[in-house]
């Protein structure tokens, strides 16, 4: 008897295990971490931790957290305890109408608790779309659902790689250092100031110019007919002309080539353009983390000279439409709207 409280008391600490949890225990046994040490980190029983890692066959070398929680959420459902995602088809409808639009699941859910606040069916956390997707069959719906979700980089490349790269930095005339930027520009305080950077395409023979400001995230993608610095300055004054002139202050750019002509662009926009340290993308972190979104749509290998401006546009459109967490659940859209309106 004391033998079977004690495995439903595991099983109940277990099946408190979240998403979240196990890819702590995961990434706690990868840097060796004792059984003690995480459990203390995150809350739990340690023997509900051993019990997890070494339940269905698995051991501290072969635990795996998205293999675990799929598998535990397959015996939950085995057990009776349905998914709300699966049993309710207007619910269902609605996150994968959303997912294709590439929202991630923290967005979907703030939209739900803004859209349905009367409705507790059309309730549910950013875990349970999760959980939904990875217990899904194997089959072209799983698959396509689960392409939609946002794919992150898990590691910077190694600096003193960038520090390498680079005949072709360094050698822009007339540079203005990043260090000469106004700090307010810093603090996200005023709008108007934005980043930019190329998204080469298949084989370097193609590319994307990808333009973001710092304060409310918009974002323009420019289509290029190529990479010189003579197109890659007439496309970006083209689109920055259109902005209104109160959001229009500043350029961030690192130190390639395709920015030779940074004083040109300044005078027809009236854009300063500060240049960033070599091998520094963080100085650019906006942007960096933009082009990581912009990769959902246009994966590497992509030909950017068989993809059309329309293409181009509406994914411009779907990006600084979707609410950001960053920006209080706003729109790129609403925010910029909102300081536009401000000063007129």
């Amino acid at each position: 008897m004391k033998h079977h409280k004690l495995e439903i008391d595991f099983m109940k600490n277990h099946h408190r295990l979240t998403l979240a949890d196990r890819e702590e225990i995961s990434r706690g046994l990868a840097n060796q971490e004792t059984l003690t040490s995480i459990a203390q980190r995150i809350g739990k029983d340690k023997s509900a931790l051993s019990y997890e890692v070494n339940r269905d066959g698995m051991t501290k070398d072969t635990y795996r957290a998205h293999k675990a929680h799929w598998d535990s959420q397959r015996q939950r459902k085995k057990q009776g305890r349905k998914n709300k995602i699966a049993e309710n088809a207007e619910l269902r409808v609605l996150i994968h109408a959303k997912l294709k639009l590439r929202w991630s699941p923290q967005q979907i859910v703030h939209f739900l608790k803004e859209e349905y606040a009367e409705r507790e069916d059309m309730r549910i956390s950013h875990e349970t779309i999760y959980s939904y997707l990875y217990v899904l069959p194997k089959g072209t719906l799983k698959k396509e659902l689960l392409a939609y979700l946002r794919q992150q980089r898990k590691y910077r490349r190694k600096r003193k790689n960038r520090a390498k790269e680079p005949d072709n930095r360094g050698k822009i005339p007339e540079m203005i250092s990043i260090e000469e930027r106004p700090k307010e520009v810093e603090k996200r305080t005023v709008p108007g100031h934005w980043e930019g950077d190329l998204i080469l395409g298949k084989w370097k023979q193609s590319a994307l110019g990808t333009l973001v400001e710092r304060t409310t995230r918009t974002t323009l993608l420019v289509p290029l007919s190529a990479k010189d610095a003579v197109s890659v300055r007439r496309a970006f004054a083209r689109e920055t002309k259109k902005l209104p002139q109160q959001m229009k202050v500043s350029l961030t750019y690192d130190q390639g080539r395709e920015m030779f002509e940074h004083r040109l662009f300044t005078k027809q926009t009236k854009m300063k353009v500060y240049f960033a340290h070599p091998g520094s993308p963080w100085e650019r972190g906006t942007n960096e983390n933009t082009n990581g979104l912009i990769r959902q749509f246009f994966p590497k290998g992509t030909d950017f000279n068989q993809v059309s401006r329309k293409q181009i546009k509406h994914v411009q459109h779907l990006l600084n439409g979707r609410p950001r967490k960053t920006l209080d659940w706003q729109t790129p859209y609403e925010a910029f709207n909102k300081f536009v309106e401000l000063e007129t």
